[in-house]
């Protein structure tokens, strides 16, 4: 078992690493530079919305959020991100399952946000959409990782009635609000903000990172993963805690079940080897070879034997919880591989650099010299088409797996996914910190 020790094991100051991911959730909100206004003239924002036609559907969501009168009032000032009809009308087919075709009248779109789509949802999105300060692009920073920026959305005011949703937007590598991008036109100077507008809805997360890591099929190791490193931490200092914690702000680079089993295979089969040979060689000499005949049949023979047994041991997530391991896959070592796959911010793929860059991980507050994560992205048109995270114990980058169909919502996408506490990001290889 050494090759696994010295390939997992994590300095001792890994027992801090809970305090410091509560300590990245309260980070304050960035304030950006806000937009002066002339005194209240002209048309306000709800007036400018219904004015545009290409806005109608909007404003249609508007209406059945019952928002019209707050966004007409000349004595507060907003930031609105607007989607236009054609953003509306993918929106309302995907959510209508196909049932409202793309090619469907105005009329018909507008009837389903009337009937169909509650009032409470319409103000959720409408909300999410609204920014209480006057936000040109140009005031938008280009840095990283994304900042946020407080929506006047309370999603428990039971719990706070200073609470709110958060958003991101971003200038670099483009325009965006979240991983959305912004489209013309910007900039919309009204008598009460800004209207900027969005190539698809910014709909406003519903679920915890940990709702998605502990339901997730393919995620399965990676949940066991959690609660082994959990398993040496009293709470409320806990992995699961952070990702259930609705002040957090992370994200997590999630390691498909295949990429932990084949990490997990390959450490365990190196651990494995040497013994086996030493067994075979045992025996092969018992049975009357030569002590050279013998070291190379065993050389030869052991590979097979061992990668059946590796593979036994690394084939189910419980591999975390086998006792012939604990240890070498310590709570606190295990606990030391989980948060060198997290941020504490957000970090959507359109704010990814186009060159390799380090930035540092959680693991960053107990090992401060650690050089972090290097990013890469590649850009087309205009989402991002491959991403990469590269660990500095791994021999190649591993891949980002980007959603197959950024232009629709998807329940089941594997990159840029915005949850209450963070974003997620499936990549294909375990990340090796050292």
């Amino acid at each position: 078992m050494k090759y696994i020790v010295k390939i997992l094991k994590i300095n001792w100051l890994l027992l801090v690493s809970a305090i410091l991911i509560f300590a990245s959730c309260n980070k304050d909100v960035e304030q950006f530079p806000e937009t002066p206004l002339t005194p209240p003239s002209g048309k306000t924002l709800g007036e400018t919305i219904a004015a545009t036609p290409s806005d109608s559907l909007y404003y249609r969501l508007i209406s059945r959020a019952g928002l019209v009168p707050a966004i007409t009032n000349k004595s507060t000032t907003y930031t609105m991100f607007v989607p236009g009809n054609d953003a509306m009308k993918i929106f309302i087919n995907a959510i209508s399952g196909g049932q409202v075709p793309l090619q469907a009248p105005d009329a018909v779109f507008s009837g389903f946000i009337s009937t169909v789509i509650p009032a409470t949802t319409a103000a959720g999105i409408v909300s999410y959409n609204i920014t209480s300060q006057a936000l040109l692009s140009a005031n938008i920073p280009a840095t990283f990782p994304n900042l946020q920026y407080p929506t006047i959305l309370n999603p428990a005011p039971n719990i706070s009635a200073l609470l709110r949703l958060t958003t991101f937007p971003s200038t670099r590598n483009g325009a965006w609000l979240n991983n959305i991008p912004l489209v013309p036109a910007l900039d919309v100077v009204t008598a009460n903000g800004i209207i900027h507008h969005t190539a698809l809805v910014v709909t406003p997360p519903q679920k915890f990172l940990w709702d998605r890591i502990s339901t997730d099929t393919a995620l399965t190791y990676l949940k066991a993963a959690i609660n082994r490193a959990d398993s040496g931490t009293a709470a409320p200092g806990t992995l699961q805690g952070a990702l259930l914690n609705i002040g957090a702000n992370l994200t997590v680079f999630a390691p498909t079940d295949a990429a932990f089993k084949a990490t997990l295979t390959g450490a365990i089969y190196q651990a494995l080897l040497p013994q086996v040979i030493q067994q075979l060689t045992a025996a092969y000499i018992g049975g009357g070879m030569l002590p050279a005949d013998a070291a190379a049949a065993a050389a030869a023979n052991a590979p097979p034997i061992v990668i059946g047994q590796a593979t036994a041991i690394a084939s189910t997530p419980a591999v975390f919880q086998n006792p012939a391991l604990f240890s070498v896959l310590t709570a606190q070592t295990v606990q030391g591989i989980v948060v060198y796959h997290l941020f504490g911010n957000r970090a959507y793929t359109n704010n990814f650099p186009t060159t390799t860059t380090y930035y540092p991980t959680l693991l960053n507050g107990a090992v401060p010299t650690h050089p972090g994560v290097g990013l890469t992205a590649a850009f087309g048109t205009p989402f991002v088409t491959s991403a990469t995270i590269k660990g500095v114990g791994n021999a190649a980058a591993a891949n980002v797996i980007i959603n197959a169909s950024p232009l629709l919502p998807d329940p089941v996408g594997t990159s840029d996914q915005n949850y209450l506490n963070g974003v997620l990001h499936k990549i294909d290889q375990v990340l090796l910190p050292q």
